[in-house]
């Protein structure tokens, strides 16, 4: 089997055997399409089912002049991703990616806002604005409930429980989750329901979703992107930030407060407390509250 075939099947596994993002697979078929193209570039003839570890070993001496460590360390665990699935599927008995070691990198803190610059992001918007209570909105759900950016353009109006306080989310895998929503959030949210989306003609694709743009559609993950960076323009912020920064604050803020990390983790939908756990870097403080708050000697 050739590697069109295979990277065509192997996309389709990730879509419905793991469920992953479109943005992810997208992600992984990219680096598997960087080895094939290095493949050509030298005319070797090897298929995946019979490149050995010393062709690939090469892809990734000569990735190393191009990329920086971080990218060639996610390359690399993209490639033994997909020769994880060859093996799987009985294509290959070895996974030749296994014995090449990716670059040390030192993990990556995310960027953070305080209280006071997400207040400032908010106060800088104009409400006069037609869209504008519809960016308070974003950012007041974003941050006030941690959601991923993809999570926000696809919530829905029938995944609204507000009478119970909650909202029904589709996180990474297409795993449903619940998130409590704060009495604030729920004000400017219904404010913007009744108010401004009830006065746009949705299309009927699209009849259902919350977050709208003025001709009826959903919004992208690029204008979500945008509209935060102009506001972050807008009060001289000296940070770049996105979707992510908010709710990697709203995280942040969270555990500076007292939350416990395993509600942080069910809160943002993280697999693994481990992801969850990059937030006490954030702040090494709680680390010393918790150990005198409940240390026995004390």
């Amino acid at each position: 089997m050739n590697w069109t075939q295979l990277i065509n099947d192997y996309t389709l596994y990730l879509k419905i055997e793991r469920g992953l993002s479109a943005n992810s697979i997208k992600s992984y078929e990219r680096d598997v399409k960087k080895l094939q193209q290095f493949i050509v570039e030298i005319n070797l003839k090897e298929s995946p089912i019979y490149i050995q570890k010393d062709t690939i070993q090469e892809f990734v001496y000569r990735l190393a002049k191009k990329v920086n460590p971080r990218s060639q360390a996610r390359i690399i665990s993209g490639l033994r991703s997909f020769f994880d699935y060859l093996v799987f599927e009985d294509y290959r008995n070895d996974n030749p990616v296994d014995l090449i070691e990716a670059p040390k990198i030192g993990r990556k803190l995310p960027d953070t806002l305080s209280q006071q610059e997400i207040d400032q992001l908010i106060q800088a918007i104009d409400l006069s604005h037609p869209q504008g209570e519809r960016n308070r909105t974003i950012i007041e759900m974003i941050y006030g409930c941690g959601l991923r950016v993809s999570e926000l353009i696809n919530l829905k109006l029938s995944d609204l429980f507000l009478e119970e306080g909650f909202i029904r989310v589709l996180g990474k895998g297409n795993k449903f989750r619940f998130v409590p929503i704060h009495i604030t959030t729920i004000k400017y949210l219904n404010l913007y329901i009744h108010s401004i989306r009830n006065q746009i003609a949705p299309d009927i694709e699209n009849a259902d979703i919350i977050f709208l743009n003025r001709r009826g559609k959903k919004l992208t993950r690029q204008m979500v992107f945008i509209i935060l960076n102009d506001l972050g323009k807008k009060i001289n912020l000296k940070k770049k930030i996105g979707p992510h920064t908010l709710r990697h604050s709203f995280a942040t803020h969270l555990l500076k407060n007292g939350a416990d990390l395993r509600v942080i983790q069910q809160l943002l939908g993280h697999e693994s407390i481990t992801t969850t756990e990059i937030y006490v870097h954030l702040d090494k403080s709680y680390l010393q509250e918790v150990v005198e708050k409940y240390h026995p000697r004390k």
